[in-house]
């Protein structure tokens, strides 16, 4: 902690050093402070040089603490997916994590958040239709085992043609708000059992990178960590955190008090 003054003043030197201080950027009102564990959604900063008129301001200190400044995860799935029956429902399944920070993959087809706020969902679908005619194909999301209103969209994938098999690959996003260890899936249903979820290996004629059958990201868009840590309450020499419900160990963050 830099040098202060005493409350009436100090003498030419210490006065020096203080002034010193302030023009390199060392104002002494920083500090850190690493959150409550245990599901705890608040924690309690000791520190003399807040008052009740004091602005606190966070940044993350640690790499638990980074986690949480904006979670995302990016799958992806390199198997074909067939359907066994027409008109039946299907969980999209992702094989893959390509990336993963505070949003993971369970069940093959879960995408889980840790922590809750307004996410943006975006996939797209390689269909394949193997059969002469036009089929239908619906696709829509769940949300901890519940169907989301609203959420269905419908496809028609192209019948195959001079031999080759109809292709389409088709996508779009959703806005969604989840709670703390939310998850979500993709599901879809086709009319007629032609239809599938298409892998293809790396192509030639050109030289091609492999397709996915399925590719999805998840990532939060508010609020971010410097926002979901605040003072919701104040008083002289100490302030209460509010955050997101941690569990996590060494969860830190510098603080600067202002005024």
């Amino acid at each position: 902690m830099f040098r202060s003054l005493p409350p009436f003043g100090g003498d030419q030197r210490q006065v020096a050093e203080v002034v010193r201080g302030i023009m390199d950027g060392k104002t002494n009102n920083t500090g850190t402070v690493t959150l409550a564990t245990g599901g705890a959604t608040t924690t309690t900063l000791d520190d003399r040089r807040i008052s009740a008129d004091s602005v606190i301001l966070f940044a993350p200190a640690s790499a638990a603490a980074f986690a949480d400044v904006m979670p995302y995860g990016a799958f992806q799935s390199l198997v074909d997916q067939p359907i066994a029956t027409a008109n039946t429902a299907y969980a999209m399944t992702l094989d893959i994590t390509d990336y993963s920070n505070g949003v993971t993959l369970s069940n093959s087809s879960r995408m889980n958040v840790k922590n809750a706020g307004t996410y943006n969902f975006q996939w797209s679908g390689q269909f394949i239709n193997t059969d002469s005619q036009i089929h239908d194909v619906s696709v829509w999301l769940r949300k901890n085992g519940t169907n989301v209103t609203g959420s269905t969209g419908f496809i028609s994938v192209p019948s195959s043609h001079g031999g080759v098999n109809g292709h389409l690959i088709v996508g779009w996003n959703y806005f969604l708000e989840l709670a703390a260890n939310d998850y979500i899936e993709l599901y879809w249903s086709a009319t007629n059992t032609a239809i599938s979820l298409e892998h293809l290996p790396t192509q030639t004629s050109p030289t091609r990178p492999s397709t996915a059958s399925l590719i999805t990201t998840l990532n939060l868009v508010s609020p971010n960590a410097l926002t979901n840590i605040y003072t919701s309450s104040q008083g002289q020499g100490t302030a209460t955190i509010t955050h997101f419900a941690n569990s996590t160990a060494n969860k830190t963050y510098k603080y600067v008090v202002i005024g």
